[in-house]
């Protein structure tokens, strides 16, 4: 009897120290928007273009392997394995992530299609690609500093005015391609978000131009639904993209002043800034909801969807203002 109440007084211990440990490494990390504007601030007359995007890159990357439990997403042991949250959030940031550092590479550091290909962005951008739960030989964690160390040159060649080869390009045509492929993946979010409560969805795949084909046939109507155990995972990818893409846009802001005023589309950039912001708001409910659409309980994927939706919606009519003379 004596030994049963001291194992099940220990095991009781161990799972309420598992779980501690789990919400303390599963508390998202606050914003750096403030830090990253100080620190191109402090360059006063010495601030470059591309100094905030590359530096917004690379806080936001240091962010997600130095956070409070540090990278979780490719941990295989308790309680670290059990986690899901703090993983898709991981992911959402990476995407992002990702985006932008191939963006780098392919146009905001080139003058021209014929350019060559910054050598410093050259090696980063396919270290980012590692799978993100890869855990050994190599560890992603391991491959995404080097990416980071790299960008880190990148920038200090930016700033360096005898080193001609590294240059950023604060171009309307740069700033639009990445924000196409930005409005692609926020696109992705809001469907996926609103599939929580299921929709019967008419196949578009092809509107809008009769002559489109595709590869094999698909239903014209087909059910959508996120599986219940996915839901909270799909929301915390969401929100850690939102989290990412509102430090880039912030630097964008700063990189990309001149080119906006011209078009007249700092407001319209502004204001997805912050139809993001309102993505960040603390989650008061110790779970995800996924009430229905007019239900009694909310449904967080929803309001999540409205918000990435509305973004959206402005980063599109930003485009269009970039498209402009």
């Amino acid at each position: 009897m004596f030994n049963a109440k001291i194992v099940s007084t220990a095991v009781a211990v161990l799972l309420v120290i598992m779980y501690l440990t789990g919400w303390w490494v599963s508390r998202e990390p606050a914003l750096l928007v403030d830090e990253i504007q100080q620190s191109h601030q402090q360059l006063g007359d010495k601030a470059i273009v591309g100094y905030s995007t590359t530096t917004a890159l690379i806080r936001v990357s240091e962010t997600l392997l130095d956070k409070s439990g540090g990278y979780l997403a490719n941990d295989i042991m308790p309680p670290f394995v059990l986690l899901d949250n703090m993983p898709a959030w991981e992911l959402g940031v990476l995407e992002m992530s990702r985006d932008l550092a191939l963006a780098l590479r392919k146009d905001l550091s080139r003058s021209q299609s014929q350019s060559t290909e910054n050598q410093f962005l050259k090696v980063a951008q396919p270290m980012f690609n590692i799978d993100h739960r890869s855990w050994a030989i190599p560890a992603a964690e391991s491959e995404y500093r080097k990416a980071i160390a790299q960008l880190c040159l990148y920038r200090a060649e930016l700033m360096d005015p005898a080193k001609p080869d590294s240059q950023f390009y604060a171009r309307a045509d740069n700033l639009r391609d990445w924000l196409k492929a930005v409005e692609k993946r926020l696109g992705s979010y809001s469907q996926r978000l609103s599939a929580s409560v299921g929709q019967d969805r008419l196949n578009t795949d092809l509107a809008g131009e009769t002559s489109a084909r595709q590869s094999t046939e698909s239903p014209g109507q087909k059910m959508v639904k996120t599986s219940w155990w996915k839901i909270d995972d799909e929301f915390y990818e969401a929100r850690g993209a939102s989290w990412a893409l509102l430090h880039f846009l912030k630097a964008v802001e700063t990189d990309f002043a001149d080119v906006l005023q011209r078009k007249n589309a700092m407001v319209s950039l502004r204001q997805i800034i912050r139809e993001l912001e309102a993505t960040q708001q603390s989650i008061w409910s110790p779970m995800v909801l996924n009430g229905s659409g007019f239900g009694l309980m909310a449904n967080h994927s929803l309001v999540m969807a409205n918000y990435i939706s509305r973004a959206n919606a402005a980063l599109i009519d930003l485009s269009e203002l970039l498209t402009q003379g």
